[in-house]
């Protein structure tokens, strides 16, 4: 459920409705945005602290969104995992970046900002030590003011890999290395000493989450292993291996079968399978760009055959936005997920 999603999210009314008709329908799972634009979608104090302080997000009726997400689903069988989206990533424009320019990394030429899919954006810097504290203390005030399931990061836990060559990150290098970073962004090891301190983050964020809420489940959605690794500096296959990440949802935003196919016979694909429980994120389409219901489904029924389960993105264009009739799209999820006859 994402920052499109906002209407539904915000209105306790529309809310229960909504989350009747996935119950219904017998999905079992909810990820609901809680930190997008450097702003935490719930009152959160550990912005209030940095002098973060735009405004509090709240529901229509006054309503902690959160709270009252968690305490719905759960009579309807949903758990419910926060969405931590933005990961590092943050509009330029915000108080975030604002407040705190020393946190931002820095391309070779200096500069903090890239195009993502969210615009242009920058960059915290996740080797930052104040920066792992701020991303560490937003994870745990959710696992331990909210009831929730767990946690979920995708692909912007990451550094893109033209950043990097800020001072505080130049300087961690030079003293693990006697040298200086690299001119070529893509040069392998300097790839692979940032991916290594990237995984070190989250191991150490994993052991506190555990130490502190050891039920909690930290799912991770990121792009397929190599353009994660090579561009992203998220080698999240080792995130597997060392038990950091407990559920993989790997992101196969494909407009056809054939490519989506293609990508579930990766071999990350079938490791991170043998592992932890793992699925495959579908797109049910945009505000701009619908996806027909019988593509939908023969993603979701190619993911079934290989083992894999499924997350669909996003809430809004399961039925209420799509080309075909609410009724019909409903049919479709209604089909892939019949009741189990009673023994």
């Amino acid at each position: 459920m994402t920052s499109n999603d906002m209407g539904t999210l915000r209105d306790s009314a529309r809310l229960a409705l909504a989350l009747g008709e996935l119950g219904r329908l017998r999905f079992n799972s909810v990820y609901p945005v809680v930190w997008n634009g450097g702003i935490a979608y719930y009152p959160s104090a550990v912005t209030e602290r940095r002098g973060i302080q735009s405004f509090t997000f709240r529901g229509l009726q006054g309503q902690d969104i959160l709270a009252d997400l968690i305490r719905q689903a759960r009579p309807r069988g949903l758990r419910v995992i926060p969405w931590f989206e933005f990961g590092f990533m943050a509009p330029p424009t915000s108080e975030l970046a604002r407040l705190h320019p020393g946190w931002l990394s820095r391309k070779r030429d200096g500069g903090t900002t890239s195009i993502s899919a969210a615009g242009e954006v920058v960059w915290l810097n996740p080797f930052h030590p104040e920066v792992q504290a701020f991303i560490t203390e937003l994870v745990l005030e959710i696992l331990t003011t909210y009831d929730a399931d767990g946690i979920q990061f995708d692909d912007h836990m990451s550094l893109p890999r033209e950043f990097g060559y800020d001072e505080v990150t130049r300087a961690a290098y030079r003293q693990d290395t006697k040298k200086e970073p690299p001119a070529d962004p893509a040069d392998p090891a300097w790839v692979k000493w940032r991916a290594d301190r990237i995984t070190a983050f989250m191991d150490q964020l994993r052991r506190t989450i555990r130490s502190r809420r050891p039920d909690a489940i930290v799912s991770v959605s990121p792009n397929y292993h190599d353009f994660a690794y090579k561009l992203q500096l998220q080698d999240w296959l080792t995130w597997v291996r060392r038990g950091i990440a407990d559920e993989i949802v790997m992101q196969v935003y494909r407009p056809d079968l054939a490519s989506f196919s293609a990508q579930l016979q990766r071999p990350e694909v079938s490791e991170s399978r043998g592992r932890v429980p793992t699925a495959v994120g579908i797109m049910t389409g945009q505000r701009t760009s619908p996806v027909a219901i019988e593509l939908i489904r023969a993603h979701a029924l190619a993911a079934r055959e290989r083992g894999l389960g499924m997350v669909f993105f996003y809430y809004e264009t399961l039925w209420e936005q799509a080309a075909e009739p609410a009724a019909e799209r409903q049919a479709g999820f209604a089909e892939l997920f019949p009741a189990q006859p009673r023994p």
